[in-house]
């Protein structure tokens, strides 16, 4: 396949960027979309030219850091991270547009990598149970109907890609908080932080300087893990109970 790269790049948060363009040839149909960027990586090492900078760890389709916008969707065009995009979703002489995520809240660090550390401090917020220490607690202690636990483990599968902000024409970050909020809140072991929990977190978002949910559901679709746009209606019950017993908002 021989395709049209249109990157773009910016050398920090504080330089102005631009799309630059770059024409590749000889790339597989069986190259993930990682490695299709290798090939053009090695191409620009060997010209004497910086090569373009983007995020990526596991290449599995489990940690979430490949983090791009393709032809103006997060992640691409099929519904999975950008390391499980085959080339085989393109065609031969395609064009494709590479950018970083759109977010406010998530500023360039270099071309196509961004700062996504919000999340972790939304984490930090309040994303913990309380535990005494001490030796690991039988399995069994503690009943959890099986209801609870497949709610539980659908909301744990987020992985923290930050598609959903990418996605949202607002660049909210409500169903990533709002999966974080209730895998814990739904379970037995998360109910000493239930209230603070969810306060804590919702406002640690908004501090952010994420933008405000208006349910579009784009977060939802570009989802790779398929996480419910119900999660952010369950949030909201969350925090309207919490507002009402603790008097905070």
């Amino acid at each position: 396949m021989k395709l049209t790269l249109r990157v773009w790049r910016q050398k920090n948060a504080d330089a102005e960027g631009a799309m630059s363009t770059y024409e590749v040839d000889g790339i597989s149909s069986d190259m993930s979309f990682l490695e299709m960027l290798d090939v053009l990586n090695e191409r620009l090492i060997l010209d004497g030219e910086d090569p373009v900078a983007f995020d990526h760890d596991c290449r599995e389709g489990i940690c979430g850091a490949c983090s791009l916008v393709i032809n103006g969707e997060a992640h691409g065009p099929e519904r999975t991270t950008t390391c499980q995009l085959h080339m085989r979703s393109f065609r031969d002489g395609d064009t494709i547009d590479i950018e970083p995520w759109r977010a406010a809240a998530f500023p360039v660090v270099k071309d196509l990598v961004v700062d996504r550390s919000a999340f972790d401090r939304i984490i930090q917020a309040g994303g913990y149970v309380s535990a005494p220490t001490g030796s690991a607690p039988e399995a069994h202690a503690t009943p959890v109907p099986n209801a609870d636990a497949d709610f539980a483990f659908e909301h744990a599968e987020c992985i923290g890609c930050g598609a959903c902000v990418a996605a949202c024409p607002n660049g909210a970050a409500m169903l990533f908080t709002s999966a974080k909020v209730n895998h814990l809140n739904v379970l037995p072991q998360g109910a000493p932080e239930r209230e603070t929990r969810v306060l804590d977190m919702v406002a640690q978002m908004d501090a952010e300087g994420f933008g405000g949910c208006t349910l579009t559901g784009e977060c939802a679709t570009a989802c790779p893990k398929g996480i419910p746009l119900m999660s952010i209606t369950g949030m909201n019950r969350e925090w309207l109970r919490a507002t009402r017993k603790s008097g905070r908002r």
